[in-house]
């Protein structure tokens, strides 16, 4: 088991290791639509690469969602077939969104005998879902 700062500490040191690793500038929270943006998401059992849907305005929320579901069949063929959609994600602290994710079991930001693998699952998907994303903008964005 780890305190806090121990934990704080291993969860920057893997973000840090990532960066060098893979120093790419990923799209994330520059998507230029409101409340979507891409996450990696790593804890002590899982790492996550997803693309969210948070707004608040359900109807909004909705629209978009619309879209990313028009295009599943070509994102799932031709980028990450393993996607799992989910129009109502809850969040640990409660706030439900929409989110497109694929997700890396059996791993863990405190084992870092673990870390080369989930870094590569990372840039793999993020590198897929970004392709996907400006192949498409033009549909999403309308």
């Amino acid at each position: 088991m780890f305190s806090k700062e121990e934990s704080r500490k291993i969860r920057q040191e893997f973000w840090t290791s990532f960066g060098k690793s893979f120093p790419k500038k990923w799209i994330l929270y520059n998507t230029k639509i409101k409340n979507c943006s891409f996450k990696f998401t790593f804890d002590r059992k899982k790492a996550i690469v997803s693309l969210d849907i948070e707004d608040d305005r359900l109807e909004k929320r909705i629209e978009l969602w619309e879209k990313f579901i028009s295009l599943k069949t070509i994102l799932t063929r031709d980028f990450i077939a393993d996607l799992i959609f989910d129009d109502s994600y809850i969040l640990e602290n409660g706030k439900e969104i929409s989110r497109i994710y694929i997700a890396l079991q059996n791993v863990s930001i405190h084992n870092k005998n673990t870390w080369h693998k989930t870094m590569e699952f990372f840039n793999t998907n993020m590198s897929f879902f970004e392709a996907f994303f400006w192949e498409y903008e033009d549909i999403i964005k309308s």
